[in-house]
């Protein structure tokens, strides 16, 4: 079974995989981090996978165990260092044996078979053997480089970045042509106007110019995703940045969550006092209930689904399950960092002015007129969504599969790219279409502007829901909710970065 579900070993050694390396066609060679357990050759004879390694792996209706791996381990002399000598390569090569004699191996024979007819007990000797060479021409700065050259991502992925370029270019056309042309003369007439009989032939957007500025309904929990949301594009534009620049390395495990958690924790400010600012400007007066749900709305939903998750994985005695202790550090970082520094910022937003508008808002509310299909509040967020949705699903398919099929990432420079190219094209597409629903005289924009580019969340969602079904071969309740589990706090955040 685990055979035909292709279960894989990994082995890490110095925090760097095993690799096994194998020749493909045109004379290259793959490097792969992990090796299967075993092969299978099919009932009419055909070898499957791995199994074409071997010309001796030929019964048919039989599964071929790899019970025996060489390991190469490439090591320098370090000069003038006391440690001696440091690890720069480590190579496996998986092999089949069936022992003659188990307890004093010899690494000869024939290959371990099982016949998928085979019934009672089977007793496989797993054993490895280990050589040493030692590597003079590469350094132990650049001793991921095998690994990473061997990953024939890269081309895929400056077709898809031309691709997201394109859409960025024709929207800032867009946006520049909308902005430079019509809004600039219309406001520079609209402050030298006064009396009512000019603004008669007024049509457009121009004639909700008393209502734009009206505040939204449930202002507070706009302001307080706002706040949320900021910390996350500042956290997340930092931890690339970072990663770029190499300080976040693959060889580092662990390194990225941990710089993000951090990062996040130090990022109170800011969201206390974005969510503050907007929520005085739209009149808001309860700042308190303000700042509560800034430290703890999105942050509490984050950390619940997380503790469920955790539950889950320790109920299954998993290892990968987050110890009690790591939980509470966690904890102990939000309450006593994040929620003082979220109150510190929410302070100086609530101790300034409220964001000064260019025009008054009239009394009276104006009558919206009836919409067309496409200026109706749900089409245009759906509509709004597609495009950043498009310029980032290549890279999210990479994502995932690092994820969760295990390989590496290490492509930041595309990702820091994608991620600018990505807030470029939420912030176009949703000047955009505010443009064009308040020119059909509808000023709810507050919320529909937030949701516009946010709605990128439910694709993302969907894209995911998707991989599931058509890349993995997840089977087991509890896996199922873990995959689900975590992929909404993955489309919670990014619906709050995106909006």
């Amino acid at each position: 079974k685990m055979v035909k579900c292709h279960y894989v070993i990994y082995r890490i050694v110095d925090n760097m995989p095993v690799t096994w390396c194998y020749d493909v066609e045109d004379g290259q060679r793959f490097c792969n981090p992990g090796f299967p357990i075993g092969c299978y050759i099919t009932e009419d004879g055909r070898p499957k996978d791995a199994c074409v390694i071997n010309s001796e792996f030929h019964e048919k209706d039989t599964f071929y165990i790899f019970n025996h791996v060489d390991i190469k381990i490439y090591y320098h002399v370090v000069e003038n260092e006391a440690l001696g000598a440091r690890l720069v390569a480590a190579k496996l090569e998986p092999k089949s044996y069936k022992h003659t004699h188990p307890d004093n191996p010899d690494c000869s024979g024939v290959p371990m078979d099982i016949s998928n007819k085979a019934s009672g007990e089977v007793k496989i000797a797993y054993t490895y053997s280990v050589t040493f060479h030692e590597e003079k021409n590469i350094r132990w700065a650049s001793r991921w480089d095998y690994i990473l050259e061997s990953m024939p991502h890269t081309h895929i992925q400056w077709f898809s970045i031309m691709n997201s370029l394109v859409i960025v270019l024709f929207l800032s056309g867009m946006v520049a042509m909308i902005m430079l042309r019509t809004l600039h003369k219309d406001i520079a007439r609209y402050n030298q106007m006064d009396s009512t009989e000019d603004a008669q032939e007024e049509f457009g957007w121009k004639l909700v110019h008393g209502d734009i500025f009206r505040p939204p309904r449930k202002g507070m929990l706009l302001s307080v995703f706002l706040g949320s949301g900021t910390q996350i594009l500042i956290m997340t534009f930092v931890t690339l940045f970072f990663a770029c620049l190499g300080f976040l390395s693959p060889a580092n495990r662990g390194a990225l969550m941990t710089c993000a958690v951090v990062l996040w924790v130090l990022l109170g400010t800011p969201a206390g006092y974005v969510a503050a600012r907007f929520y005085k400007s739209f009149g808001g007066e309860k700042w308190k209930t303000n700042v509560l749900l800034t430290s703890f709305l999105c942050p509490g939903i984050v950390f619940a689904d997380f503790f469920i998750m955790n539950l889950i994985l320790w109920g299954e005695g998993s290892s990968a399950a987050i110890p009690f202790g790591t939980l509470v550090a966690i904890l102990a970082l939000w309450f006593c960092i994040s929620v003082p520094l979220t109150f510190i910022g929410a302070y100086f937003g609530f101790k300034k002015n409220a964001i000064e508008h260019p025009v008054r808002t009239n009394q009276i509310p104006r009558q919206i007129p009836e919409q067309s299909f496409y200026t109706k509040p749900l089409p245009g967020i759906i509509m709004g969504g597609i495009l950043p949705f498009g310029c980032i699903f290549i890279q999210l398919f990479f994502i995932l599969n690092s994820i969760w099929s295990h390989q590496m990432y290490y492509m930041f420079g595309f990702l820091f790219l994608v991620f600018i190219i990505l807030v470029i094209t939420c912030s176009e597409a949703t000047i955009l279409l505010c443009y064009f629903h308040l020119c059909a005289e509808d000023y709810h924009w507050q919320w529909r502007s937030f949701l516009t580019s946010g709605f990128t969340a439910v694709y993302f969602l969907i894209y995911a829901i998707h991989y599931f079904f058509s890349k993995l071969q997840i089977t087991g309740t509890a896996s199922t909710i873990l995959y689900f589990g975590y992929t909404m706090i993955m489309v919670l955040i990014f619906f709050l970065f995106t909006g």
